[in-house]
């Protein structure tokens, strides 16, 4: 009796930490293909794409990326009517690549289709 009670909790333990690696797995892969490359991000900005920094206004002050603009991720909706051209390239940062997707999925929930989150600055191509 306490051999099958202890099966079961190694299979129900064995179930959940599976669970969880599957779940980071997820997450992690989910990042990495939301985030566009380097090449791909700087033959858009040599296209004319729209580059927006997405941090606070302090962090842009700080340093951005040549000709950047400045919406914050928190201002965004509200600001739509700075990107005029729903059908422009825009790529957007951050500082780490969280709220660039999250700029990213506002700007395509309100009907920009070609949007690319390039992550954060440290992730910009180097300026030509």
């Amino acid at each position: 009796m306490a051999s099958r009670n202890w099966r079961k909790e190694v299979k129900m333990k064995t179930w959940i930490i599976l669970g969880v690696i599957i779940g980071f797995l997820f997450v992690f892969v989910k990042r990495i293909q939301s985030k566009g490359d380097k090449q791909m991000v700087t033959e858009w900005i040599k296209e004319g794409a729209v580059v927006v920094d997405v941090r606070t206004k302090s962090e842009f002050a700080d340093g951005h990326f040549p000709g950047a603009i400045n919406i914050p991720v928190d201002v965004l909706p509200s600001e739509l009517k700075q990107l005029k051209n729903k059908q422009s390239k825009i790529i957007v940062y951050c500082r780490s690549g969280a709220r660039s997707e999250r700029a990213k999925q506002i700007l395509n929930y309100s009907g920009y289709s070609a949007v690319m989150n390039a992550g954060g600055l440290g992730d910009m191509p180097t300026p030509q």
